[in-house]
């Protein structure tokens, strides 16, 4: 397969070409408690051109405050692929953690879903 190097791991009808098991060396527990909400943002401490491309685009992301969640969409990875990814990076001081202060309450969560049944 030729191209660009970002381009050979990518076929846009099948997703990416590497399996979950690859990106985490087969882990599936993560060493950090995160949860969807937790919010995740980059140090500094270690610079994206050091680390692999998966955490590399995670510290991009991550450069200001950003949820689990959002990050595990953007990667297009399920959510315990990204833990793990992301707990790699707490353990290496490359990222910090929170989880949110505020919640959101069940008015506020059911406005929400009325509103995107509606679309």
């Amino acid at each position: 397969m030729s191209g660009p190097p970002e381009k050979m791991w990518l076929d846009n009808e099948a997703g990416p070409l590497l399996r979950p098991y690859s990106l985490t060396n087969g882990r599936t527990k993560p060493s950090a408690t995160l949860s969807l909400q937790s919010l995740v943002r980059s140090t500094g401490r270690l610079a994206p051109d050091r680390v692999e491309p998966t955490h590399a685009k995670m510290l991009e992301l991550c450069r200001v405050a950003t949820s689990v969640a959002e990050v595990s969409a953007h990667l297009r990875q399920p959510a315990v692929v990204t833990k793990v990814l992301l707990s790699d990076l707490i353990d290496w001081g490359a990222i910090t953690t929170r989880v949110p202060t505020e919640m959101p309450d069940r008015e506020q969560l059911e406005a929400l879903l009325h509103g995107l049944r509606q679309l």
